[in-house]
């Protein structure tokens, strides 16, 4: 419990240096997470059932070779890619937002070195130095961000593309 208990101060004193945009870089990053582990558990349970329900529509039919046939896979193919894809573009957006969010946390951490500047003339260090870590340490956590974000970003693509294809080449067109 002890542990625990230091394991969240820690974190709250890093939340508490790193000024606001902080806490906007944590909600970022939850919700980027958030959605690319739904992505995951899709595609370890819904899309089964998504692919199994264009297969049985396209074994059903006897005849697969005229052109109705042929926009009927295509419609099948669409729909589960409409699927299989949703929320990519988004955890691409989330992603391209961290460093971005980063950078604002720098100019607010150097406006406040800034201000101490104005009011002191320059003559308190220790005061600088708090807005300087405000300025980095957000700059940080949005490069990690984005860094972990690229990697579930990336599995989710591959995995995507990888079901798309698969999916194609189920539905045959040989009978």
């Amino acid at each position: 419990m002890l542990a625990l208990q230091e394991a969240l101060e820690s974190i709250r004193a890093f939340m508490a240096s790193g000024g606001p945009v902080l806490i906007a870089i944590a909600i970022l990053l939850f919700f980027m997470w958030t959605l690319i582990f739904e992505r995951i558990w899709y595609y370890r349970g819904g899309l089964r059932r998504d692919v199994r329900t264009a297969m049985d529509a396209w074994e059903a039919r006897t005849e697969r070779k005229s052109w109705t046939a042929k926009k009927i896979r295509e419609k099948l193919i669409s729909e589960v890619s409409l699927k299989v894809d949703q929320n990519n573009s988004l955890i691409a957006t989330c992603v391209a937002m961290c460093p971005f969010l980063g950078l604002l946390g720098t100019v607010y951490g150097m406006i406040e070195v800034f201000q101490v500047l104005s009011y002191t003339g320059g003559g308190d260090a220790r005061a600088m130095a708090d807005g300087v870590a405000k300025a980095t340490i957000p700059t940080l956590a949005g490069m990690v961000a984005a860094i972990s974000g690229v990697f579930g970003q990336t599995y989710v693509n591959r995995k995507a593309e990888r079901e798309n294809q698969l999916l194609e080449d189920h539905l045959t067109m040989d009978h």
